[in-house]
C-alpha cells in the first residue's frame, strides 16, 4: 500500500468533476452532492444535456481553452478523468492542467490505471508525471478493470451468452467503479494525498468471471478465449473505433501476461470496508444484464 499523508488546510469549498457522466464520474458527483458544505461543479461538453446530481455545471472541453476560465474559477479541487479519445497529452490535455493551476487549483485526484507507476506508455504515466512536477498536491487512484466494463463495453455480448476477449488465462482483479467513486470522494473532501491501487477484494480469469455470471442470472455465458487477432477483427467488423478496438487489445494482453491479476488493500484502507465483489455487482446490476 503506498503512503499517504492529509493536506494542512481547510477542506476544499468547490469541486471540479470531469467526466461527470462517465462511469466513475457520475458515481462522484453522486457522492460529494451528499454534503452540504461542498459545491460541486460538473463540467460537461453539453450543460443543457446533464442530468446528473451537481450544485452548479459549466461546459468545459479539454481541448477547448476558451472553456477554462468559466471552469476553473473559484475551483479549490479537480477530480480529474482523461477522455479515452485524448492520447497525445501533452498537446491535448497539459494547457487544460496548466490553466487550471494558474487559476488556484490546488489539489486534483487524478483517476489513473493500476500499474501507471511502471508503465511510461500510458498516458495515465505522463499525467501523473506533469502533475508530480507541477508541484500541486495530488492523489493518484490507479484502479484496476472496472466491472462495469461489462455492462459498456461488452453487454451485448454478455446478453447473447459469451465473453468475447482475449485474455487467454490470465486473471484480472476487477474493480466495482462505486468504490473507486468513494475513495474519490474520501480523497476530495479530507485532502488526502499519495496513491493507491484499487482493486476488488479478489482476482478472476474469465472461465470464473462467466461462471459467476451464469449462476447469477437466468442464462448461461460462457467464456470464448479468441486470439488477438480474431477479436480485433470482430470488433472491427462491428464497427468498432479502430483505435479504441487497438487499446483494448492492448489491455487485455497485459492480462494475458498476468499483468492484472494483483490484489490491493487500499479500498478497504481508505473506506474502512471490503471493496465489493464481482457476484455483489452482478447482482446489484442483474436488470442491466438480464
Amino acid at each position: 500500500m503506498s503512503q499517504s499523508e492529509m493536506r494542512t488546510g481547510s477542506r476544499p469549498g468547490r469541486v471540479l468533476v470531469t467526466g461527470a457522466t462517465g462511469t466513475v464520474g457520475s458515481h462522484v458527483c453522486a457522492e460529494l452532492t451528499a454534503f452540504e458544505e461542498l459545491t460541486v461543479r460538473a463540467a460537461v461538453r453539453d450543460p443543457d444535456g446533464y442530468d446528473g446530481p451537481a450544485d452548479e455545471i459549466v461546459t468545459f472541453d479539454f481541448t477547448d481553452p476558451t472553456t477554462y476560465r468559466g471552469a476553473f474559477v473559484d475551483v479549490d479541487s479537480l477530480f480529474l478523468v482523461r477522455p479515452p479519445a485524448i492520447s497525445r497529452v501533452e498537446r491535448d490535455l497539459v494547457p487544460a492542467l496548466a490553466a487550471a493551476v494558474g487559476a488556484g487549483v490546488d489539489h486534483v485526484v487524478f483517476l489513473s490505471v493500476i500499474g501507471a507507476d511502471r508503465n511510461p506508455v500510458v498516458p495515465h504515466a505522463k499525467i501523473e508525471s506533469w502533475l508530480t512536477e507541477s508541484g500541486v498536491e495530488t492523489t493518484f487512484l490507479r484502479a484496476s478493470f472496472f466491472m462495469q466494463n461489462l455492462v459498456t463495453e461488452h453487454l451485448d455480448e454478455v446478453r447473447a451468452g459469451e465473453l468475447f476477449v482475449p485474455a487467454g488465462g490470465g486473471e484480472t482483479s476487477f474493480v466495482d467503479a462505486r468504490d473507486v467513486a468513494a475513495v474519490a470522494a474520501v480523497a476530495l473532501m479530507t485532502g488526502r494525498t499519495g496513491a493507491y491501487d484499487l482493486t476488488g477484494p479478489e482476482s478472476l480469469d474469465y472461465h470464473e468471471v462467466a461462471a459467476v455470471l451464469s449462476a447469477e442470472l437466468d442464462y448461461r455465458v460462457r467464456y470464448v478465449a479468441p486470439s488477438l487477432l480474431r477479436f480485433c477483427w470482430r470488433r472491427a467488423r462491428r464497427g468498432g473505433d479502430l483505435r479504441k478496438v487497438l487499446v483494448m487489445a492492448g489491455i487485455y494482453t497485459t492480462v494475458r501476461l498476468g499483468f492484472a491479476g494483483r490484489v490491493s488493500g487500499d479500498v478497504r484502507y481508505l473506506l474502512g470496508r471490503d471493496p465489493r465483489s464481482f457476484s455483489t455487482f452482478v447482482r446489484d446490476y442483474r436488470d442491466v444484464l438480464s
